[in-house]
């Protein structure tokens, strides 16, 4: 059984990351199997952070999101490819950040609280294989730290996707 240690408040968010990404690395190391890392990931990353929502949505190979660990309220079920803000992050097969999903043409809002989003694509052989979506009830809540840093940990996710 691991225990984390999660970083202060008062850090800063990239000392929060950069503590917690040899944590996830070491929790999920011993682990094959995706659906499991995936929703350890997701709440280890909502410990440490408190964002509204935070969870996974898996390619189906149709051209289709299906969702997957989370953590937060109802979430959609199924987003086509192209459509809102993992739709759009899994086509173009690159991070979007938004800062106030009510300017984002085509949002799916789940939840009236979301305020922001940040969607990390896990691309492998030039394909989306995951998206990791986050949602703030604060507008303007992510920005390139995040992207950074998520990106890192949701590559840790590659071995169990072979």
């Amino acid at each position: 059984m691991h225990t984390l240690d999660i970083s202060p408040a008062d850090q800063t968010r990239a000392d929060r990351y950069q503590a917690l990404l040899p944590q996830i690395a070491a929790v999920i190391s011993h682990e094959t199997d995706l659906v499991a890392n995936a929703a350890n990931i997701t709440a280890i990353l909502r410990e440490a952070f408190g964002f509204f929502w935070i969870g996974f949505y898996f390619h189906n190979g149709q051209r289709e999101l299906v969702l997957g660990p989370f953590q937060g309220t109802l979430a959609c079920t199924r987003i086509a490819f192209g459509k809102g803000v993992c739709g759009a992050a899994a086509e173009r097969r690159q991070t979007i950040i938004v800062p106030d999903v009510a300017q984002f043409p085509g949002h799916i809002a789940c939840s009236s609280l979301s305020q922001s989003e940040i969607v990390v694509p896990l691309v492998q052989n030039g394909e989306t294989r995951l998206v990791l979506d986050i949602d703030s009830t604060q507008l303007d809540d992510f920005d390139d730290t995040d992207a950074h840093y998520l990106a890192q940990i949701i590559a840790l996710l590659k071995p169990a996707l072979s």
